[in-house]
């Protein structure tokens, strides 16, 4: 109605000036125009015609009146219509909602992880303190005690303050080579690392892709794999610390059939030919021959020295508390009972200095995690190249780039590592990764 008005405004101006009624009329209309849409007007002229029993005036506005409810209906209809795309067009709200679900989730397991990698390294350097100190003060008694110059009573003393700290650290050694916290340590840091990694992959998901179920459930998947290769509880389900046969450390979940995740549509291909199929192939057995072999070759002899210690340094606490409660007793063995006495704890110092100190716990599990490494590599190479539709296989161009990283090559470095396996086979001495 305002524009009605403002347009019998605007045409009373060409009209005759009028009485005084007329003009207060005028600025009765000047007063509601305030508030109206500013619409030029002046660029429409209208011929002052009857056009179908009306004139210009009644047609102009008219039109006016049409675009106004034009206008209104569009305003009206955008939000609905806007809904409408972001359902056809935009990814699943809920899919997305899971996402960041698990993306909350993940990033506080990074932290537990870590703070717990952190605790279980102070444990490693407080216990080895601990048993050396309590070691070689009862060795220190031991010896004071065997000397000719303690009477009775303070070599009864001696005696039995040596032996009971050799009992001590003989009961803490058998629990500190049972739960191995220099290897618990390594644990958390290898469970940070791989979720700090799964949190990116998230991120990505969410910035550059269109997520869906599948990725929700693949997801999932990996988290539950990554908490139970990885557990933070140390009764009931810690790591076998000695095993009897060394195996790869397993943390991602059983390969699945993959979704379609095309990146280029002119591609039928997807990115591979036979080219780059013999590439992964020899890459793949490269890895399996040599670095994987000999990551498992490494463990296994870091397992048995770590065996070697573990019962070498509660049997020395062990006999080193025998020999400190016979010291003085009779003089026909005194003497072999204090050099047991004495040896034994300071031997026993040594070997926990080069168990816990040198921390060849972490050294196994860090040869363990670098044979899963290449494991999974051969897995995700094989899940590709066994996939017979191409649409279903990770991109050919980016899965090479992404294998050539993790190895720590260029791409004609990759490739140079690929026809040298393909033509020396078993004769090839290089290892496929350069970063370990």
């Amino acid at each position: 109605m305002a524009i009605v008005q403002s347009s019998s405004f605007l045409s009373s101006r060409n009209s005759v000036p009028s009485t005084s009624s007329n003009c207060s009329c005028k600025r009765g209309l000047i007063k509601a125009s305030i508030n109206i849409p500013r619409i030029k007007t002046s660029k429409i002229s209208l011929p002052n015609l009857q056009i179908g029993g009306r004139s210009a005036k009644e047609q102009e506005l008219i039109s006016y009146s049409t675009i106004v409810n034009n206008l209104l209906d569009e305003k009206q209809l955008s939000p609905a219509r806007t809904r409408s795309d972001d359902m056809n067009n935009g990814p699943d709200q809920l899919v997305i909602a899971k996402l960041y679900a698990i993306k909350e989730a993940v990033a506080d397991r990074v932290e537990m992880h870590r703070n717990i990698g952190e605790q279980r390294s102070q444990w490693n350097n407080m216990l080895l303190t601990s048993i050396n100190g309590i070691t070689l003060a009862a060795a220190a008694m031991t010896g004071i005690a065997a000397s000719n110059g303690a009477s009775g009573d303070a070599i009864l003393g001696l005696k039995m303050s040596s032996t009971l700290m050799y009992l001590a650290a003989t009961g803490m050694l058998v629990i500190i080579n049972k739960i191995q916290p220099s290897q618990l340590a390594e644990e958390q840091r290898n469970a940070t690392r791989l979720f700090q990694d799964l949190y990116n992959q998230i991120e990505t998901t969410l910035s550059i892709g269109q997520p869906s179920a599948i990725d929700v459930k693949e997801t999932m998947d990996k988290v539950l794999a990554l908490d139970k290769a990885y557990p933070l509880p140390l009764l009931g389900v810690m790591l076998e610390k000695f095993p009897s046969s060394v195996e790869p450390a397993v943390w991602w979940p059983q390969q699945r059939r993959r979704q379609p995740k095309r990146v280029s549509d002119g591609d039928k291909y997807n990115g591979w030919n036979g080219k780059l199929e013999e590439e992964m192939k020899e890459i793949m057995g490269v890895l399996g021959r040599k670095d994987q072999e000999e990551y498992i070759s490494l463990g296994k002899k870091a397992l048995k020295f770590n065996k070697f210690l573990a019962i070498s340094g509660p049997f020395l606490t062990g006999l080193a508390a025998i020999g400190s409660a016979f010291v003085g007793s009779s003089p026909s063995h005194g003497s072999w009972a204090a050099m047991l006495g004495i040896v034994g704890g300071a031997l026993a110092s040594v070997v926990n200095m080069v168990e816990h100190g040198g921390q060849v716990g972490m050294v196994f599990e860090m040869y363990r995690s670098n044979a899963g490494f290449f494991e999974y590599m051969q897995q995700s190479i094989e899940s590709n190249l066994t996939e017979t539709d191409m649409e279903r296989r990770e991109n050919g161009e980016v899965f090479e780039m992404k294998v050539a990283l993790k190895l720590g090559r260029s791409l004609s470095d990759l490739r140079n590592l690929a026809a040298s396996s393909s033509s020396k086979a078993e004769d090839l001495d290089e290892f496929g990764s350069k970063l370990f």
